[in-house]
């Protein structure tokens, strides 16, 4: 093996085993946030589906290196995670416990603010028993720090494997400077999606589109300053936008989280802004014919928080709705706990 070669497995082989250590320790931490919140006691993954699970995360972290290493993102966005952000918003999760325990025990999920009822029905509700569920400040700046615990730290990695299909379309349709790219991310939360984009793409034009006023309040505080996007609090399914506006368009962790109806018709939406022969990535969580040897972890997942539309969406196929919306499917991938489908818009 030449020198550059060797360098470059040791710093592989380096990233995927620090990390994975450092999802054990998320690992733990969860545990304990757990059982502190609503006295769970987790039960241990079978053999099957513990080896699985080491699989999925080793080779999650392998091809982050890997797309790092080629180019295909800055290597900044691998180092590390935003430990400051989290650190101010562990103090405030902390103080939010015992509210969240309460309303875990008691099965609650109305307790909203006042302006809920100008919402969808299946969007005024607390998901995941969190305070004021997508509709407050305080959700609104602990949401990250909670999925990395719930995904023990690859939750930002996972996000970045919807990166590198929107690079290389980006480079082989010629955008850059003279030719910026316009890419919609519905439903962008926070906007960590849309910062990865931005340092992967720093021509493009990016825009975020969310429900939540808090959400895209919280995305304009943290996305960076010079980062060109505009960030539009509407509704995913009549997006505010014109026939064909867009090159691409990526849509994460959101369908799982609306009825069958409405995930048909956001990705109809997503269809009719994308111009022709335009990108579509999609992405949400496994589905149960994915990962048969972790059917039970998946449904965990629904049980222990209040999701009412997973279990439905993991029966389905990503790539089935996908193509259903009128795209042409060209790619499906399995990114640990996460699925990622590929498609462009006929010409």
């Amino acid at each position: 093996m030449e020198g550059t070669d060797l360098r470059a497995e040791l710093s592989r082989s380096y990233y995927v085993r620090s990390r994975t250590a450092r999802t054990a320790a998320f690992r733990m931490a969860y545990i304990a946030y757990a059982r502190t919140v609503a006295g769970w006691q987790l039960r241990k993954p079978t053999a099957e589906a513990r080896a699985s699970l080491r699989r999925r995360i080793e080779d999650l972290f392998a091809r982050d290196w890997q797309d790092a290493n080629d180019g295909l993102y800055p290597r900044e966005l691998i180092d590390g995670l935003p430990w400051r952000e989290y650190a101010l918003a562990a103090p405030k999760l902390i103080a939010d416990l015992p509210k969240t325990r309460e309303r875990i025990r008691s099965r609650r999920h109305d307790e909203l603010p006042g302006q809920a009822e100008r919402y969808p029905r299946y969007y005024a509700r607390n998901f995941h028993y969190q305070t004021d569920g997508y509709l407050g400040h305080t959700s609104a700046e602990l949401y990250d720090l909670q999925v990395e615990l719930i995904f023990g730290g690859t939750a930002d990695v996972m996000r970045r494997r919807l990166v590198p299909p929107v690079v290389r379309f980006a480079r082989a349709e010629g955008y850059g400077a003279a030719r910026p790219m316009k890419l919609l991310d519905v439903a962008c939360g926070t906007g960590h999606l849309l910062r990865f984009l931005g340092k992967a793409l720093p021509d493009a034009r990016l825009y975020g589109l969310d429900l939540s006023p808090q959400y895209i309040a919280r995305a304009r505080e943290t996305l960076p300053r010079d980062m060109e996007v505009s960030l539009i609090c509407d509704d995913a399914e009549k997006l505010p936008f014109v026939d064909g506006h867009f090159d691409a368009a990526t849509n994460l962790y959101l369908l799982h989280e609306v009825p069958r109806d409405v995930r048909a018709r956001v990705l109809g939406e997503m269809f009719r802004v994308v111009r022709p022969g335009g990108l579509a990535v999609v992405a949400d969580s496994l589905q149960f014919r994915d990962a048969p040897e972790l059917t039970r972890e998946l449904r965990a997942f629904p049980e222990r928080f209040h999701e009412p539309y997973y279990e439905e969406y993991a029966a389905q196929d990503l790539a089935t709705l996908v193509a259903a919306a009128g795209f042409t499917v060209r790619e499906t991938t399995l990114a640990f706990l996460t699925k990622i489908v590929v498609a462009e818009k006929p010409s």
